[in-house]
């Protein structure tokens, strides 16, 4: 009988560890956000984002260059309802207190 049960307990073990890994792999968005504030600053670059981020306060443009679309927010929490910025594309922001989350 002890045999049997790790005969179970060892591929079951295996399965679940390469879930988890694959779990955490998935969190972040492979690719990078970029926002533009204006021409006297440099480019904000968020790379392989996961969770929400506030945007910066001179904000200007969003980039979406990652493998899924982002959604922008008008708060800085990601709690307001969002736009959806498909991937490979691009959005205006308003500048002061928004957020998006990938």
């Amino acid at each position: 009988m002890r045999r049997l049960a790790c005969a179970f307990a060892v591929p079951a073990a295996a399965v679940v560890a390469a879930l988890a890994g694959q779990g955490t792999a998935a969190a972040a968005e492979n690719g990078e956000v970029t926002v533009f504030s204006t021409e006297f600053n440099s480019l904000s670059v968020y790379e392989n984002p996961s969770g929400c981020h506030k945007l910066p306060l001179d904000g200007h443009v969003l980039v979406n260059r990652t493998d899924k679309p982002v959604t922008l927010y008008g708060d800085p929490f990601c709690m307001t309802p969002g736009m959806t910025v498909q991937p490979d594309h691009g959005a205006h922001v308003v500048p002061g207190t928004g957020s998006f989350s990938a």
